[in-house]
């Protein structure tokens, strides 16, 4: 899916490595820099794609994805704001599924750098009663940098929903996640000795006291994948497994086998934003070969 977004026509060409395309209903910016590629639809500031030249996709995008108005695309970087998972409707917030603006870019030989900003607006303030203004700022090159600005006077939790490119779930791990973890799967809050997480099944955990930095190993594709955590509580990890995959209409049956999610979050407890005092969350993502 991400390699047709490179393919779509140009309907705006911004600067020598941005352009403004269209996939079905979404605008989506293309970014093709010498250091790498790109993409972000502007409904959500949703990253779709980030690949380092030469290097194999990083970030997984469903084949099934819907890029239709106000529906969640399954994959990229979606924003989950400000609530996450079910905790009100529609499910992660509404952030994700509202146009966001390019305010700001700019580019150079090391990257380019982008400006998102969403403000309340007549539909959000049906759904949740704030006064509020988002910024995302996201940086591409070599590395992947999502930072989430937050203004306003409310509670929140948040996410920044990381879908990983990967070769086989089987052959997967995840480590940094530290010890303690709430499971969404069977229940509970459990401790584990375990150095690193591995996928036999269904995963869908929140761990709460994360290191700084999760390490995702991938042998298959003889890469490991970093994803340093700023500003965060926790760290989710969900790999749907094959009965959930066959119960999304937008993921294939055996797309749990190439994806893995390490989100930098902060949702078991809500944060509290201030006039005063913006909340910030961010990620750094690399990959190196092995």
């Amino acid at each position: 899916m991400s390699d047709s977004l490179f393919s779509l026509p140009i309907e705006q060409q911004l600067t020598p490595s941005l352009t403004l395309r269209k996939k079905d209903d979404l605008s989506i910016i293309v970014i093709n820099h010498p250091k790498a590629t790109a993409a972000i639809a502007l409904q959500g500031a949703h990253l779709l794609s980030w690949q380092p030249k030469g290097e194999m996709p990083v970030i997984w995008l469903s084949q099934s994805s819907q890029f239709k108005t106000g529906a969640a695309i399954r994959g990229g970087v979606p924003i989950c704001w400000p609530w996450f998972g079910k905790a009100g409707t529609p499910s992660h917030g509404f952030a994700r599924n509202e146009l966001w603006q390019l305010t700001e870019h700019s580019e150079n030989e090391d990257g380019v750098w982008l400006t998102f900003s969403l403000e309340d607006n007549p539909h959000t303030r049906q759904i949740w009663p704030y006064a509020f203004r988002l910024i995302a700022r996201i940086k591409i090159n070599t590395t992947c940098e999502i930072e989430l600005e937050s203004h306003g006077d409310y509670p929140v939790t948040c996410a920044l929903h990381t879908y990983l490119n990967i070769a086989d779930i089987s052959q997967v791990n995840v480590s940094g996640l530290g010890g303690h973890y709430m499971d969404k799967v069977i229940g509970g809050e459990h401790d584990s000795t375990e150095k690193a997480l591995t996928f036999n099944g269904p995963i869908d955990r929140i761990y709460t006291q994360p290191e700084s930095v999760s390490l995702i190993q991938d042998p298959v594709a003889g890469r490991s994948i970093e994803i340093h955590h700023r500003n965060a509580t926790d760290v989710v990890t969900w790999n749907p497994g094959a009965e959930g995959a066959s119960g999304m209409s937008d993921m294939e049956n055996d797309g749990y086998k190439t994806m893995v999610c390490v989100e930098t979050a902060s949702v078991s407890n809500p944060v509290d934003v201030r006039n005063d005092r913006p909340q910030r969350l961010s990620s750094i993502i690399l990959c190196r070969r092995n």
